[in-house]
């Protein structure tokens, strides 16, 4: 299932006789390798030598070692470095901090710093909230991680976590205007990340809890939203939760299927699985059926914990006790946020005409897109090589945007429900189609979409 992609560039610098058909062997080399050639640059040339850079996309190291052997099997060719453009991206970090205000002369530094900067002091410990006004206070997030559930590399630490962080970071500045930094701890002790979010939480005006693993994240979420005074957002859930409401009311539109009757199953009760359920059941589904690890879940009084207690409480209630196969025969829609390929083309056929595939593990979902679309209506995953890519990142910067301009106190979920609405409503009905339910993410209106949506729903609350 895997292809070639942008996140694995491969740039070979390579040294060919000077000839007219250089060009055009090396590009048959690459792609005889099954590379993507998207670059071919001479960059110095003699009578005899040409010394080209050919940038193409590939799989895994291994297949750039490939590819590196293929040029090298041409006559005369020699490879003379390979430089990854992922890595060349990270080299010194992917984010700064910038002086908002000019610092030229004396009385810039008066102003900005000692003796001026005492009387905002002063005028900030009279008043608390004037910290908002006159600090980064009300424009700054902390993206807050243990390290130990990043991406799908599992339990790697803080330090191999921060380029996550900062990735994280450099969009909500790129797509929200919100200044955010990481902060990874480098502890997984549920109380001792609890006091020190408490401890750092004057800095900021919310917090975003990244890659934490379950069930932790819910109890530090939970701790965290009623002991500080700003939005506390673990994206890994809400977030999640967020893309799949607005992707799914748009493929619903698709296929004409209400939320309140459509039956719907969810693989994976972790962290993203049970935020989406919720959130689901909040905005009027009624008929989900929820599988673990060890399958479908029924009776509250058997599950490890109080999230997964509350879930077989509220959903499955007609007691189904089969198998996940089993349960998606008739389905309406199915969403996936477990683990790859763990359904079969034969099980997308069982489901319901114009059935729904949301297939979300990441890098390799639970059924192959291309097979499911075979027999789904409408079929999404979080791989940017298909078509309707569940991406977080038109949730959180908008989202955090609006709460931050409403000066909120917490998150809600009809705030949530707003900004699912606000990213559906960014496909209009002309747009809307099986291979588009949810906009670009590139679409300059998202954000401030979903920021006017959720400031407004704060506002209405009297949140702050």
């Amino acid at each position: 299932m895997a292809v070639p992609g942008p996140g694995n560039s491969m740039t070979f610098r390579v040294h060919v006789p000077s000839d007219f058909s250089a060009a055009s062997d090396l590009a048959a080399a690459v792609g005889h390798a099954g590379a993507a050639l998207t670059g071919l640059d001479v960059v110095e040339s003699s009578n005899r030598v040409l010394h080209i850079d050919l940038t193409c996309n590939t799989i895994d190291d291994a297949h750039a070692a490939l590819v590196s052997e293929q040029l090298e099997a041409l006559s005369g060719v020699t490879v003379e470095s390979v430089t990854d453009g992922t890595f060349a991206m990270h080299l010194g970090g992917k984010i700064a901090v910038a002086p908002t205000v000019p610092l030229d002369n004396r009385d810039d530094l008066a102003r900005a710093y000692t003796p001026g900067v005492a009387r905002v002091c002063n005028a900030i410990a009279a008043d608390p909230a004037e910290a908002r006004r006159l600090t980064i206070k009300g424009n700054t997030v902390a993206v807050v991680t243990d390290g130990s559930a990043v991406l799908g590399l599992g339990n790697i630490g803080p330090a191999a976590a921060l380029p996550v962080m900062e990735g994280k970071a450099a969009l909500f500045k790129q797509f929200g205007g919100v200044d955010a930094w990481p902060v990874c701890l480098d502890t997984q002790d549920t109380e001792e990340i609890i006091r020190t979010v408490q401890a750092i939480a004057p800095t900021y005006g919310g917090i975003n809890l990244e890659d934490i693993a379950a069930p932790r994240c819910f109890e530090i979420e939970r701790r965290l939203r009623e002991d500080l005074d700003i939005p506390v957002f673990h994206d890994d859930q809400h977030g999640t939760a967020v893309m799949v409401l607005a992707a799914l009311t748009n493929a619903l539109r698709v296929v004409d299927k209400p939320l309140d009757e459509a039956r719907i199953v969810v693989s994976g009760v972790g962290a993203a699985g049970s935020a989406i359920i919720r959130l689901l059941l909040s905005d009027g589904a009624a008929r989900i059926i929820a599988f673990g690890r060890e399958g479908v879940l029924r009776s509250a009084d058997e599950q490890p914990d109080p999230t997964r207690a509350w879930l077989a409480a509220n959903t499955n209630h007609d007691q189904f006790a089969g198998s996940l196969s089993e349960a998606l025969a008739g389905a309406d829609v199915f969403i996936g946020v477990s683990a790859p390929d763990i359904l079969s083309e034969a099980d997308i056929a069982s489901m319901a005409p114009d059935a729904v595939v949301f297939a979300l593990a990441n890098p390799d979902p639970e059924v192959d897109p291309a097979a499911a679309a075979r027999h789904a209506a409408v079929v999404a995953t979080g791989r940017s090589d298909f078509p309707n890519q569940i991406n977080n990142v038109l949730v959180f910067p908008g989202l955090f945007r609006g709460l931050l301009d409403a000066g909120a106190s917490e998150i809600t979920t009809p705030m949530l429900v707003a900004a699912a609405r606000a990213i559906a409503e960014r496909v209009s009905p002309e747009e809307l189609s099986a291979a588009y339910i949810v906009p670009s993410v590139f679409d300059p209106m998202v954000a401030p979409s979903v920021a006017s949506a959720v400031e407004s729903e704060a506002l209405s609350e009297g949140n702050r």
